[in-house]
């Protein structure tokens, strides 16, 4: 029992190195398959698919049976909007990061119930949602008022702009 939860521990640490990174040297910040988060814990980067278009958007992440834990998908919007999500032919359990036009995290859901069709509201105001894999949220301290960085976003209101460190 005691190697199991050492080898899990081990894990975290490994997932957290991974994922938690230093200040992005500026040719690798703000690419459009990348995401990165800043809030209390540190900072975070993931490699994302992006889903710009409403078919895309439809699609979403369904049927999918498994994703990199550096991994997610990025749905961006045309202007801000309330956004509702649901979990209808998805696979994997899901945390969804909601954020304003500035990239303003304003909601968390945490753990989406694979194949549940119930609503999962994320608020008005929304122009981005980053799916990543349930629980990773938590893990890594990724909370409302965290700052999302991607060049989908306006630049000349981000609260963390491409050019910024």
């Amino acid at each position: 029992m005691g190697s199991r939860s050492t080898a899990g521990g081990m894990m975290r640490i490994a997932l957290a190195l991974l994922l938690f990174t230093v200040p992005a040297a500026a040719d690798a910040a703000c690419r459009d398959d990348t995401v990165e988060l800043r809030g209390p814990a540190g900072e975070a980067r993931f490699t994302v698919e992006l889903a710009d278009t409403a078919g895309e958007r439809a699609q979403g992440l369904m049927f999918r049976e498994a994703m990199p834990a550096s991994a997610g998908m990025l749905f961006l919007y045309e202007r801000p909007q309330a956004a509702s999500f649901w979990m209808k032919n998805t696979l994997i359990p899901l945390d969804m990061i909601f954020a304003d036009p500035t990239g303003h995290v304003t909601h968390v859901h945490a753990n989406a119930v694979p194949g549940d069709e119930t609503p999962i509201p994320g608020g008005t105001g929304v122009l981005a949602v980053l799916e990543i894999n349930g629980g990773l949220a938590a893990r890594l301290g990724i909370v409302p008022g965290a700052a999302l960085r991607h060049p989908g976003l306006d630049q000349t209101t981000a609260i963390w702009p491409c050019n910024a460190e």
